[in-house]
């Protein structure tokens, strides 16, 4: 049951909340939510965007305060047969109420120095109230496992919370400089601080048996399924140490040449009523008919289910562990740096062209155990590998009038190149394709004070099958932004945007094993995957001396 827990981690560990790659966040201002496409930015978020477009603001000091409120709905459906109902709709919640981006820029001359301040990866809590199916799907397998066991039950449920957060915050720093009016260039480096959080429980797991055999309160009614697992483990260790006594307590009487009497009339051959008691429900509980065999007969099935009984007795205390209450709280950090590089071209004063290359970010995660809660599943100190990959971004503004701004950008995020799977000793080919991110906006002014915008972004991804679960995935998506910039005074600009996200549906087909064993019966399972995300952005920027 511990597996239930172990596989949302990677919930938070992977996996790009808001628009972005895989595990890059890519909205990072109040501008960018309502054009959708700043890759060629010469304005105050260029800090991020596009560092050699800074030194086209001009001489003097700027600042930009920037917010997006975010909330991200993940709905799964899976037709797994044991879950009740199935087919069964999952349905996750993530959520962002502060999602902050700070820049600042300082030009004087051919100078630019700049800083910015993001989550450049996370930036949410995630809350799981009922689950997930690799959740349920587990406790629902005890059902079919005993009955394979012919133990008879009518139900199951558990009490399962699993709460989270991630967060990548970036702390970047950039120097630009001007060679000439057509061109301009920068270099960076962003210092990535990651932390992922684990809190939750997977308790009360219950079953509804019908098996008196383990005890008159297993007859009937919901019981914590540890009790049940625990109680029978004590009655098959009973009944093998039964099996082997009377395996050697009855050779004596074979050796007699009492074997072919029959156990019925045990009390010939020295038997007490209660001996012959005890014989004939070891031999039914080893499945078979007491009636008519004899006592040799008896010795001989007693001989093979003494073994089978300690196998048993084994197999059901170790599941009495695993589905006892299990809690969680952990948390993973490390740091990381990312070289950037940009340049900016301006042809005339109506094409702006930005190219920037952030390098790939190493990132080693260690783990710390709090209350040595671990789930089962974090040991102190341990590392997981979770690097950023590389990113190239293009853009283009052109102003065919001087009203109109028209933009257009193209990212390409190198995942191929990036080990997904976390781990270093293991090789998961999760990645078929680079991650592309392709796009248009438009911006009119209809008055010197008052701009309104409107865009729209895609993505295709690239992962294949191996990557997809409902703990984490991905899909090719639209996003469309809008809102307006208000100039409220020479110093001070309001930008208000909002942003919606669609994503393609993923359909994954897969065999599910009983207790995740091939050696149990398989199921053919179907899940779809889907997933909304909408945000609200608000930014004030400010202008201080200068031009």
């Amino acid at each position: 049951m511990r597996k239930i827990l172990t596989s949302v981690t990677t919930v938070l560990i992977s996996g790009s909340l808001f628009a972005g790659g895989l595990v890059t966040n890519n909205n990072q201002s109040a501008m960018y939510t309502r054009l959708q496409n700043r890759n060629a930015s010469t304005d105050i978020d260029a800090v991020y965007f596009n560092p050699a477009g800074l030194t086209k603001l001009g001489d003097g000091l700027y600042v930009s305060i920037n917010n997006q409120t975010i909330t991200q709905t993940k709905t799964i459906t899976s037709n797994y047969e044991h879950l009740n109902p199935h087919p069964k709709e999952f349905i996750g919640n993530v959520s962002a109420p502060i999602y902050p981006g700070v820049y600042v820029a300082f030009n004087t001359g051919k100078f630019s120095f700049s800083a910015g301040f993001n989550p450049v990866g996370g930036g949410g809590g995630a809350t799981y109230d009922k689950g997930l199916p690799s959740f349920e799907m587990q406790v629902a397998d005890l059902l079919p496992l005993l009955a394979l066991q012919g133990i008879p039950t009518t139900g199951s449920s558990a009490d399962i919370f699993f709460e989270g957060t991630s967060v990548y915050f970036g702390y970047q720093a950039n120097v630009g400089y001007k060679i000439n009016d057509m061109i301009s260039v920068a270099a960076g480096v962003r210092l990535v601080s990651a932390k992922n959080t684990y809190n939750g429980y997977l308790k009360n797991i219950s079953i509804n048996p019908n098996y008196p055999a383990f005890g008159a309160a297993y007859t009937g009614g919901m019981v914590h399924a540890s009790d049940f697992f625990t109680s029978g483990a004590a009655t098959l260790a009973t009944l093998a140490t039964g099996a082997n006594a009377y395996y050697t307590g009855l050779q004596p009487i074979i050796d007699g040449g009492g074997g072919s009497i029959p156990l019925s009339n045990g009390t010939a051959a020295g038997l007490t009523a209660e001996q012959i008691t005890q014989i004939q429900t070891i031999v039914g509980a080893a499945g078979q008919d007491p009636t008519g065999i004899s006592i040799a007969q008896a010795q001989a099935i007693m001989g093979v289910a003494a073994p089978q009984f300690t196998a048993k007795s084994n197999t059901m205390a170790a599941t009495a562990s695993a589905t006892g209450d299990t809690y969680v709280d952990a948390e993973e950090t490390g740091t990381g740096y990312t070289p950037i590089l940009s340049v900016n071209i301006s042809p005339s004063d109506k094409l702006n062209i930005a190219v920037k290359y952030e390098f790939q970010t190493k990132l080693e995660l260690t783990t710390k155990v709090f209350d040595n809660k671990s789930g089962g599943i974090f040991i102190n100190d341990t590392k997981v590998v979770a690097d950023m990959p590389a990113l190239l971004t293009v853009g283009v503004d052109v102003k065919p009038i001087d009203k109109l701004k028209l933009s257009a950008s193209f990212n390409t995020y190198f995942d191929k190149k990036v080990d997904y799977d976390g781990s270093e000793a293991i090789d998961i080919n999760m990645i078929d394709n680079n991650f592309m991110e392709y796009g248009l906006g438009a911006e009119y002014a209809i008055t010197e004070k008052l701009r309104i915008s409107a865009g729209w972004v895609a993505t295709s991804t690239g992962v294949n099958d191996k990557y997809q679960s409902d703990m984490t995935y991905s899909t090719n998506t639209n996003s469309f932004g809008g809102g307006f910039g208000y100039r409220i005074s020479p110093m001070i600009d309001l930008n208000l945007g909002g942003q919606y996200t669609s994503y393609d549906t993923y359909s994954k087909e897969f065999t599910h094993y009983l207790n995740n064993n091939p050696m149990y019966p398989g199921s053919p399972v179907t899940e779809n995957y889907a997933k909304k995300t909408w945000l609200v952005a608000l930014g004030l920027n400010f202008h201080f001396g200068g031009n």
